[in-house]
């Protein structure tokens, strides 16, 4: 009797840029991570330098007092919300899964909604120089009165989305975290045998959860103050 030999298909080409914008692999995610870290962590410093050059005699040599403001809140906000928390989760994606001997993390879609909501939620806060009002010109605290809609524009409220989406993707990255540990470490690999870079993946990825949804929530509550709820 005849028999037919099925070939595999032929897999489609994908270009690697088409690769590392789709990519769910931990290692490139990553490395993701870190790349976007250090570009905001450019962007920080140049906004740092603004402000030093600013005040390096005084009065008023190069912006009024609002840009001023706009460019020293938005350089502490890149700086740790886009920079200091992130460059971790860069370096946790790269080498805890192969520290624990996981294949892979435990969501890795999840994984990588959790990089793209960080350039996405930066890009938003940024956006605040383009718009009325300025760059979260309140502060990067943002507390009330000052973060009041009688004061502040369209750039403030960029700047509350921005971070709400940052927020959400340190949760999604911490419960990622966590239950990769507990859940994927290979046979024989204890919680005491683990290095030292997952205890301490660990332990920051509870202390996410203890605190970012805290933070996001109140954020949310400022949002919608600010555009439905009237003044404070």
């Amino acid at each position: 009797m005849a028999t037919t030999t099925l070939r595999p298909a032929a897999p489609a080409y994908r270009s690697r840029l088409y690769e590392w914008l789709t990519t769910t692999d931990h290692k490139k995610i990553g490395i993701l991570y870190l790349i976007n870290s250090l570009l905001f962590f450019l962007a920080g410093g140049i906004l740092a330098l603004v402000v030093r050059l600013e005040l390096a005699v005084p009065g008023l040599q190069f912006m009024d007092e609002a840009f001023y403001n706009q460019a020293f809140t938005m350089h502490a906000s890149f700086m740790l919300f886009l920079f200091v928390i992130p460059v971790l989760a860069g370096f946790a994606n790269y080498l805890v899964p192969l520290q624990i001997g996981a294949p892979d993390m435990a969501f890795p879609r999840i994984n990588a909604l959790s990089f793209w909501l960080l350039p996405l939620g930066g890009a938003l806060m940024g956006a605040g120089f383009l718009v009325p009002g300025g760059a979260a010109a309140s502060g990067w605290t943002e507390y009330p009165p000052l973060a009041d809609d009688r004061f502040m524009g369209t750039g403030t409220d960029l700047w509350i989305v921005g971070l709400i989406l940052i927020g959400t993707s340190s949760i999604l990255g911490g419960v990622n975290f966590l239950v990769t540990i507990f859940k994927m470490r290979a046979p024989g690999m204890t919680l005491f045998r683990m290095p030292i870079m997952t205890w301490t993946v660990l332990v920051t990825s509870v202390l996410v959860l203890m605190a970012t949804p805290v933070i996001t929530s109140a954020l949310i509550m400022l949002f919608i103050d600010r555009n439905y709820g009237g003044s404070f």
